[in-house]
């Protein structure tokens, strides 16, 4: 499954299933629902809800980056981090208040 986040104000933002969901949860919104909307009165909220959780996760890693993890330096591929998969949504949604537009998904 795939979520696709879409705004007149910029470029269309995919995310696979779980991780959408997750994102979708994050913001406030059902993430059971094949299709929905942030309004533009609700993009503040969603924005700081996401900002907040990206800056939980990389308090949580403290000084960490990104594919340091202990996974790596086991040979295993680094784990991609909610800010990796959020700062696009964070973008178009950033986008989409300065334009005073809509984002809606759909599944």
């Amino acid at each position: 499954m795939i979520i696709t986040f879409k705004s007149r104000a910029a470029g269309d933002v995919i995310q696979f299933g779980e991780p959408g969901k997750r994102l979708l949860k994050i913001m406030g919104k059902d993430a059971e629902s094949a299709t929905g909307i942030i309004t533009v009165e609700q993009i503040p909220d969603a924005l700081a809800r996401l900002k907040a959780a990206v800056a939980a996760e990389r308090a949580e890693l403290g000084g960490k980056s990104a594919g340091q993890d202990d996974d790596e330096l086991q040979g295993k591929p680094p784990a991609i981090t909610l800010s990796q998969r959020a700062v696009p949504l964070i973008e178009l949604l950033e986008y989409s208040l300065r334009d005073k537009t809509p984002v809606t998904w759909g599944i």
